[in-house]
């Protein structure tokens, strides 16, 4: 397997993209970047557009980095410098779940990845997102893939995700 250095990590909210890019950071060594972190600020603020392309554009032309995040409208952006996309493809009610306990471990507090100023929540309108998302952002995440020159990991469930980090070797 040859060297990867550009290392994107995509998927749906609570598939584990966060915890996923801190293991491989601490196999690989390589600097990792949480999107969240670039994008929100104090009080749940987004970044303005314009700012946050600029940031990641920035961070992309590093020679080594591990990114993740969900963000549609930078995917592609993304998947044309890294060399490695982990798609985590896991059922919409496992990321559902995810988050509910997230939410519960972090109640006043920020995850590591996310942005100062912004403490866990879970609201309708991002659960309704987590469960629709194999519907809605799936085909199209899929249809990305399909056009990317990366190589492509595509991982369906914890197991699948487990097994592949057991064989890990070349990475890095």
């Amino acid at each position: 397997m040859k060297r990867h250095k550009r290392v994107l990590i995509i998927g749906s909210s609570g598939a584990g993209k966060s915890t996923l890019s801190r293991e491989l950071a601490e196999r690989t060594g390589l600097p990792v970047l949480h999107l969240d972190a670039i994008f929100w600020k104090e009080g749940w603020t987004p970044t303005p557009k314009a700012e946050f392309r600029a940031a990641l554009q920035k961070e992309l032309e590093k020679p080594e980095w591990i990114i993740d995040g969900n963000f549609n409208s930078t995917i592609e952006m993304r998947a044309t410098y890294a060399d490695l996309v982990i798609f985590l493809d896991f059922p919409n009610w496992l990321c559902a779940a995810r988050v509910m306990k997230r939410r519960w471990m972090y109640r006043g507090t920020k995850r590591p990845d996310m942005g100062e100023g912004c403490p866990e929540k879970v609201d309708w309108e991002f659960i309704k997102f987590i469960w629709t998302y194999p519907k809605k952002k799936r085909p199209g995440v899929l249809e990305m893939l399909g056009r990317c020159n990366a190589d492509i990991l595509i991982l369906k469930n914890p197991a699948e995700q487990k097994k592949w980090l057991q064989n890990l070797k070349g990475i890095g």
